[in-house]
């Protein structure tokens, strides 16, 4: 029964506005997702798998339109722009409300509105979010199942009083008597919204059926809305994988790690290290909520409660755990249909197949000249499935952090690994990181751009007020901080080709990271930070040459100078709230890379 009147007047007001032809409460059970399984698989929006290779997975494809995350069309909605600052898309809260109003209005005629409940985080847990989605999207609901804690169990949390995070989505393409739905129903791009009000702790979606734009638990909730929430409560919730690996001797060590989107934050949640005696779980692949523990070190909980996973690239070789957690009871976006009920995607590790059905629901064989798969193809599973999941992914209390780690694809001038030389320094590697745009968000591809911690499209505030909650989180955390390193998979020698193999060879890496962590005598410091001295990681068996390992650490003085250029001319966009802390890094960085401070090679002062 539900007794929450602020739900149940918000439900009323969405459904005199929005018109459904009916009203369904989520109860989260097996047997409602079957329903609406075969309500799909009916409708011809879905198609069921091969009940023997892949049992009970679904295949879904998505309008060409509606691919990845909107970037340009999501706003942040506030009362002042530089509540939002520069690195949002900023609306007037009162502008915005009005316009989509206008959207919303019978926007869900002929089509059922359900009312999903959902928890961030473990049920009950101190640092646990609810929320409650509206949604005419099926394909939400089956997806929301998988990825948070849904349905009754939430509801039953939510007393005559208790506070949520209300959610309103709509794909935006109302069924009118006599018309015909078509497979993904959505609306235009230029209609399509993604708005959130931190302010108020309110998310307003509207357009697109896509995972990241409607899907509001994860990057609308648990991101944008958690991160002002975060700010606010004195924790902080980051787009991090978080891990915990083993050494041969029993202890654990456990590392967060902000990568932006498609950068191997799932292969590395799940990696396989390659070093004997080592092992890696996974605590989650993507986001991370962060507190300070009673012990006053940093504990992190995974809020998400399953994998939306990019599948290209994805294979036995790259994350043989994410493949085999994929086998059943998941949801594929967007990959390719073989004639045997099965699917199939480009890096996939297998043969591509003689023929098939592509994402946009065509003819494929090898020699079309399109990718069988889109390359931001997606898998839903659920995390229970995760073979290498960590006993302790769903402890209330959380995980106790000893590293953080940033990252990115950098072709040059980053090194492998490279260690803070402090907290603040630490601060600014996250601030200043760099990246190869990817296919996870609608753009040009392969171009380098800021992306701070990782979280330039899910920051909810001021991105400069965000870079100083860090630095405040340090202060609390004192000498208690995790060490800060900063990684980089993707250098390429003059040829463009790779020069550190990645995937499961980065447990050396990881390896090193634990002996900096428990304060062993290796690496030397740089002008840019403590960067391994040769030997101290572990390349036998690589094939390695000593002058390959060495330019995987080397400093270019020129490209860092130009590096430095970049940092100051994004710096230049945060404004007057960029902490002073992280201009006088800057500062430094930049004296010690020139004749004043050092060589530029050791930051030896020669």
């Amino acid at each position: 029964m539900v007794n929450n009147k602020k739900l149940l007047a918000w439900v009323e007001e969405v459904a005199t506005l929005t018109k459904p032809k009916e009203i369904q409460w989520v109860d989260g059970s097996l047997e409602e997702n079957q329903k609406l399984l075969d309500l799909m698989v009916e409708a011809g929006s879905a198609t069921k798998l091969n009940e023997t290779e892949k049992p009970g997975c679904y295949l879904f494809r998505s309008h060409p339109s509606d691919v990845a995350r909107v970037e340009g069309r999501t706003y942040i909605a506030s009362k002042k722009q530089e509540d939002a600052g520069a690195t949002n898309n900023w609306i007037d809260s009162l502008e915005i409300k009005e316009t989509m109003t206008k959207l919303y209005n019978g926007c869900m005629e002929g089509r059922t509105m359900y009312v999903i409940p959902f928890s961030m985080g473990p049920i009950g847990a101190p640092i646990s979010k609810i929320g409650v989605e509206i949604s005419d999207s099926p394909y939400v609901v089956i997806n929301m199942r998988i990825m948070t804690r849904m349905g009754k169990v939430v509801l039953d949390q939510l007393s005559e009083d208790s506070d949520f995070i209300p959610c309103l989505h709509s794909i935006g393409s109302p069924l009118r008597e006599g018309e015909k739905d078509v497979a993904w129903p959505c609306a235009p791009i230029e209609s399509k919204y993604i708005t959130h009000f931190p302010e108020e702790r309110m998310i307003w979606s509207y357009g697109s059926g896509y995972g990241g734009n409607a899907l509001l638990g994860k990057k609308c909730l648990a991101l944008r809305i958690a991160s002002a929430q975060a700010k606010d409560e004195g924790w902080m919730a980051e787009h991090m994988l978080i891990l915990a690996l083993t050494n041969p001797e029993g202890k654990t060590y456990y590392v967060a790690a902000a990568f932006p989107s498609a950068c191997g934050k799932t292969n590395l949640a799940m990696m396989q290290p390659t070093i004997p005696g080592w092992s890696v779980k996974c605590v989650g692949d993507d986001i991370a909520w962060m507190r300070i523990g009673d012990d006053g070190r940093l504990y992190a909980v995974n809020p998400e409660a399953g994998f939306f996973g990019v599948a290209p690239g994805t294979s036995m070789d790259s994350n043989p755990n994410a493949m085999k957690a994929i086998q059943k009871n998941t949801i594929y976006t967007n990959v390719l249909l073989k004639d045997n009920n099965d699917v199939w995607w480009e890096e996939m590790g297998e043969d591509a197949p003689s023929h098939g059905i592509d994402w946009e629901g065509n003819e494929w064989t090898p020699a079309s000249d399109k990718k069988g798969a889109h390359p931001n193809a997606r898998f839903t599973a659920p995390a229970s499935q995760c073979s290498v999941i960590d006993e302790n992914w769903e402890n209330p209390a959380g995980v106790p952090i000893s590293a953080i780690l940033f990252g990115g694809r950098r072709p040059s001038t980053i090194p492998l690994v490279n260690e803070a030389l402090n907290w603040n320094h630490g601060v600014f590697m996250g601030s200043a990181t760099g990246s190869e745009t990817t296919a996870a968000n609608i753009g040009a591809v392969g171009v380098i751009r800021r992306d701070p911690f990782a979280m330039l499209p899910f920051c909810g505030y001021n991105m400069g007020d965000y870079f100083n909650h860090w630095i405040n989180m340090g202060e609390k955390l004192g000498d208690k901080a995790p060490k800060i390193f900063f990684v980089n998979w993707f250098r390429k020698d003059n040829s463009g080709k790779f020069i550190w193999p990645g995937f499961g060879e980065n447990s050396r890496v990881l390896k090193y990271v634990t002996e900096r962590i428990e304060g062993k005598n290796l690496g030397e410091e740089t002008a840019i930070g403590i960067l391994p001295k040769l030997g101290d990681i572990d390349v036998n068996g690589l094939g390695l040459s000593e002058a390959t390992v060495e330019d995987l650490f080397a400093i270019d003085k020129e490209g860092w100078l130009a590096e430095i250029t970049s940092i100051e001319e994004f710096y230049a966009k945060i404004g007057d709230r960029l902490p002073a802390r992280l201009q006088a890094e800057l500062d430094k960085l930049k004296d010690r890379l020139t004749d004043n401070g050092s060589c530029g090679c050791c930051g030896c002062g020669k």
